[in-house]
């Protein structure tokens, strides 16, 4: 069942198999994978790249529409195979991510600058951050929906979702703990790092049983959130307390682990992609998950900080 949150629309790059072929391995050198595993292999005996056998001039003889195709045989060259093209690359999804950083990064760093977070200027900060925060979520729930990826969307949700970190940024950095930001990002950096390697290393096996867990934890995770910003918000304080003191650190780092593991289905998710030969523009919907989650990590650094200086 697919979660209306976006950060938990982990699907993969198919949308009838939310799993991205999970425990489907394509088979090296074998003639085909199956469909249930590759969401993007042909129906079976349909290869549209095939030369017709009906008896036509070009039925008994692959080669006979290339004059040179004999020539390469007959001087013992080997045959060339056909170019694929259009198929989602590593090169794509690293660029793709590095737009969606990069705009996130850049509106940042200017919502920083423009939008001071001092006494007299706070409330203006906060309401132009808290209008941004809305208005990238929503994006992004819109994105999580579509069939296919929207890179207007997605750059659009980077956008936002870059004002709102800004402007959350300066207050705990400027108000709270200086130099919080520096130490989210490098906290953030850390974890993708120890993530990928342990990914890359066999360590982390993504498979049904993982996915499950993952999201389970997470809904649970986010639920308990929920009901503490209502208690805050009806009740005043700091609701239940799961968001500051002891409790407050527990779950932030409990934050920080779901983050790593939702890296672990993004490089799951890039991985079987680009195996199962997924189209160019799925480039987009990794990137905006790796977005999604980098963002969720970084938060949740910040508001360990931001605790673990709070007097």
């Amino acid at each position: 069942m697919r979660s209306s949150n976006p950060v938990f629309s982990r699907r993969g790059f198919s949308r009838d198999n939310g799993y991205a072929g999970f425990n489907a391995q394509p088979q090296a050198g074998g003639a085909a994978v199956g469909t249930q595993g590759n969401p993007y292999a042909q129906p079976q005996g349909g290869n549209p790249y095939a030369q017709p056998t009906d008896g036509n001039q070009y039925g008994q003889n692959p080669y006979a529409q290339n004059p040179y195709a004999q020539q390469d045989l007959q001087y013992g060259a080997p045959p060339q195979a056909p170019v694929t093209t259009g198929r989602m690359t590593m090169d794509d999804v690293v660029m793709r991510t590095g737009t969606t950083l990069g705009v996130l990064i850049v509106t940042a760093a200017v919502a920083w600058a423009a939008l001071p977070v001092d006494d007299a200027n706070i409330s203006r900060s906060y309401g132009i951050a808290v209008g941004a925060g809305l208005i990238g979520m929503v994006l992004a729930l819109v994105q999580s929906f579509k069939r296919k990826a929207s890179p207007a969307l997605i750059v659009s949700y980077a956008a936002f979702e870059g004002v709102f970190l800004g402007v959350v940024s300066s207050v705990v950095d400027n108000r709270i703990a200086s130099g919080a930001a520096m130490q989210a990002v490098i906290g953030t950096l850390a974890v993708f790092a120890a993530v990928l390697v342990a990914y890359k290393a066999g360590w982390i096996r993504v498979n049904r049983r993982f996915y499950g867990f993952v999201m389970a934890a997470a809904l649970g995770f986010v639920l308990l959130m929920a009901v503490n910003l209502l208690f805050a918000v009806f009740g005043g304080g700091d609701g239940l307390g799961f968001r500051s003191g002891g409790l407050g650190i527990v779950f932030g780092i409990i934050g920080v682990l779901l983050g790593a593991c939702f890296l672990a289905l993004d490089f799951k998710q890039v991985e079987d992609g680009i195996a199962y030969g997924a189209p160019k523009e799925e480039a987009w919907l990794a990137a905006f998950g790796l977005t999604l989650t980098l963002v969720w990590i970084y938060m949740e650094f910040l508001r360990l900080i931001s605790i673990l200086n709070s007097d």
